[in-house]
């Protein structure tokens, strides 16, 4: 099972959207592979050993290179695209999380991002880097 920290800030706008993305989950009978909750981030490096993967919101930019400067944690952190975050769904959220995690085992650098997406704020896309990207193969 994929284990997926959904962090922003305060938890607020984090709260909401994971209560809809785990109703999604089941929905799609994906709750024997997925299970996903919210923190604010700041209590995200305490939370590290119980996930595969950190899912931020766009705007945690600086406080996820402060955590990785200070912390260096051994866990994929990813921040999601602006357009992704506003339009969340479950499936494009574990989709891009599932990547995420293979690209981290593969170089363990954080964050992690996808190829010619080293610039979060500036992504367009508000789909799964695999569903914008047919021919990627990870």
């Amino acid at each position: 099972m994929l284990k997926i920290l959904l962090c922003c800030g305060g938890g607020f706008s984090s709260s909401a959207l994971v209560s809809r993305l785990k109703k999604e989950i089941i929905e799609n009978n994906m709750d024997n592979e997925y299970s996903i909750e919210y923190s604010p981030f700041l209590l995200a490096k305490d939370k590290t050993s119980e996930f595969d993967v950190i899912v931020c919101c766009p705007h945690l930019i600086m406080s996820v290179n402060n955590l990785i400067k200070d912390y260096n944690p051994d866990i994929p952190i990813y921040i999601m695209p602006p357009r992704m975050y506003g339009l969340i769904k479950a499936k494009e959220v574990v989709q891009d999380a599932k990547d995420v995690v293979d690209i981290y085992n593969k170089t363990k650098i954080n964050p992690v991002h996808f190829p010619g997406e080293d610039k979060p704020l500036k992504i367009t896309r508000s789909i799964s880097y695999r569903n914008a990207n047919p021919s990627y193969t990870g």
